[in-house]
């Protein structure tokens, strides 16, 4: 039987998935230690890729779909269950260095091992009927609530970082790691997609591989982008992520290393001063280099920030800089917007865009105009 869609789709998809993965596996990086994760990331998903790659490789040249319908079903399911875990460790292991273990690699080989095994017994020694189609549904569910199980521990992993950073850094750091919450909902929906149009009549199989093309595409383009920012995500979690996990001493004690811990009355008495100092314009401020300012323990100063204002520390920082920049625009309308962004210390003029869109519901040009127009002659 002829399916020149079905031909055609893999012809596209597989030069594509096996350039992704050769690149992922082979192209250089900076030659730093610090990058050791981002490469073994990089590494687990080139073979993810190349795995899927060769699973394309024998539809098309060996056609195994129309020739014996149940191993191809077989060893798409087997090879989709190995995927997800590879898939998810690249991901994780960006956010947790210490993800793979021995034991969990161990673990997650076993559970393959017997989902493939299970899967062949249901599709190859039993016979055609009730029992198979039964055998199938709980197959097909164990994949799926495995994938579902995995994207959890991925995004339960990407929104601790996110809360990290927003408690520990002035600068949206989460932004910078945004793509992989972006790329585990998608992943969640084509996986899904890709298990159920496996079953489906052979004229719709194109529509699994054309599918994969974009998504690939965008995981080639998310990886290249986060080569850019992942030094300042890794140098971020390598400071604050021993505090969660209580091996930081210093902050974990009552007693900072410079004295006693002030009372709240004393350190709302320096931060106000600060403040009225514009120390919180300087660039890419930490919630640590405040306390040393402050002389007090950062969890002490984090705790009073969130019970005084209500705030994470970025948004907390974010609201005063906000504050300064809409004086500023009115005290200074020789200066553009992109001046006023860098002197009230936004990442960027886009950045503070976005944010004062965010909180005020129109563009800083246009505030500023409105201020103007409503502010009387004298």
């Amino acid at each position: 039987m002829n399916h020149p869609f079905y031909e055609y789709s893999l012809c596209i998809a597989l030069p594509l998935m096996i350039f992704f993965g050769v690149y992922f596996l082979l192209a250089p990086t900076p030659d730093r230690a610090i990058f050791d994760n981002y490469l073994r990331s990089r590494r687990i998903m080139g073979i993810a890729i190349l795995l899927l790659a060769a699973n394309y490789s024998m539809h098309l040249f060996f056609g195994v779909r129309f020739h014996n319908v149940n191993a191809a079903i077989l060893m798409n399911l087997s090879t989709y269950f190995l995927s997800y875990w590879l898939f998810s460790s690249a991901l994780t292991t960006l956010l947790d260095r210490f993800y793979i273990t021995r034991r969990r690699l161990r673990t997650h080989l076993v559970l393959w091992l017997l989902f493939s095994i299970l899967s062949a017994i249901v599709l190859l020694l039993l016979p055609d009927g009730a029992a198979q189609r039964i055998g199938l549904f709980v197959m097909a569910a164990w994949l799926i609530f495995y994938g579902l199980a995995l994207a959890r521990r991925l995004l339960r992993a990407y929104r601790r970082a996110v809360r990290l950073f927003d408690d520990t850094h002035s600068d949206h750091i989460g932004a910078y790691i945004r793509w992989l919450s972006v790329f585990t909902y998608w992943a969640v929906v084509f996986g899904i997609g890709c298990g159920a149009l496996t079953f489906l009549p052979d004229r719709y199989v194109f529509l699994w591989v054309l599918s994969s093309v974009p998504f690939y595409i965008y995981l080639y383009c998310s990886y290249l982008n986060y080569l850019l920012f992942y030094e300042q995500v890794e140098r971020a979690l390598e400071e604050e992520l021993p505090t969660e996990s209580g091996s930081d001493t210093a902050d974990s004690t009552d007693t900072p290393e410079n004295g006693p811990l002030p009372v709240y009355s004393d350190l709302a008495a320096k931060l106000e001063e600060w403040i009225t100092s514009d120390g919180y314009l300087l660039p890419g401020l930490t919630i640590k280099e405040l306390s040393d300012t402050l002389h007090t323990n950062r969890t002490y100063l984090s705790g009073y920030i969130k019970t005084t204002y209500e705030l994470s520390f970025r948004d907390w920082i974010t609201d005063l800089r906000l504050e300064y920049a809409k004086r500023s625009m009115l005290l200074r309308p020789e200066q553009n917007i992109a001046e006023i962004a860098k002197i009230s210390g936004f990442m960027s003029p886009s950045h503070f865009t976005r944010i004062f869109k965010v909180r005020t519901g129109i563009s800083p040009a246009r505030w500023r105009r409105i201020q103007a127009e409503n502010t009387p002659i004298p």
